[in-house]
């Protein structure tokens, strides 16, 4: 991992999760442990109505989580409507110590890395559904609650699961923007490392 990411991730493994939050996160772990023991690819959808903020933040996260414990995984993202991945959640993991290569302006391409050896993520908004994401034998984790509440089905979805998330778009443009949104991002990355070091301790 690059050092100033490295360090975001010590402090943030610390962050306290509440009880609550940890039963909606056991609910996510029983599923990867269920992959695992027999032999089935892990693979995430997360999905949220625009695939632009917390959706984005979720598949970044879970993928770094997954690299830092040598879980194998597929990490996706998508939405209802398609955006752009939007630039101020784009700042906010620039911020956290990932480095990331734009390419493209109305709907962009990021390349995204947190070390240097590794698989770059590719990140950019699209629907659910998108060629790119799988269609079969995969969870949909649903990060937001529009889209929870909108999408009562999910097409080729092996589990549905609802893991909702404030979203940091109601500070647009004021001053507590930047901290906000590093706050989201923050959460989104604790609970998922948290997430994945309990699959870790499973004795596969």
């Amino acid at each position: 991992m690059y050092s100033a990411l490295e360090a975001n991730i010590q402090a943030i493994r610390e962050r306290p999760i509440s009880a609550d939050r940890k039963e909606q996160i056991a609910v996510l772990v029983a599923y990867m442990k269920e992959c695992r023991q027999q032999s089935k690819p892990l693979r995430l959808n997360f999905i949220c109505t625009h695939n632009s903020r917390r959706s984005q933040f979720s598949q970044i996260w879970a993928q770094t989580a997954a690299d830092y414990f040598g879980i194998p995984l597929q990490s996706y993202s998508g939405g209802v409507e398609e955006t752009a991945f939007n630039e101020r959640a784009v700042a906010s993991i620039q911020r956290l110590g990932f480095q990331v290569i734009k390419r493209g302006h109305a709907n962009p391409v990021y390349i995204i890395f947190h070390t240097e050896d590794a698989q770059p993520m590719i990140a950019f908004s699209k629907n659910y559904d998108h060629p790119i994401n799988p269609h079969q034998q995969f969870a949909a984790v649903m990060t937001c609650s529009h889209a929870d509440e909108n999408c009562p089905f999910i097409p080729g979805a092996s589990a549905r699961i609802p893991l909702r998330y404030e979203d940091p778009k109601a500070f647009d443009d004021s001053p507590e923007e930047a901290i906000q949104y590093d706050e989201r991002s923050k959460q989104i990355a604790s609970e998922l490392f948290y997430a994945f070091e309990c699959l870790s301790s499973y004795d596969l």
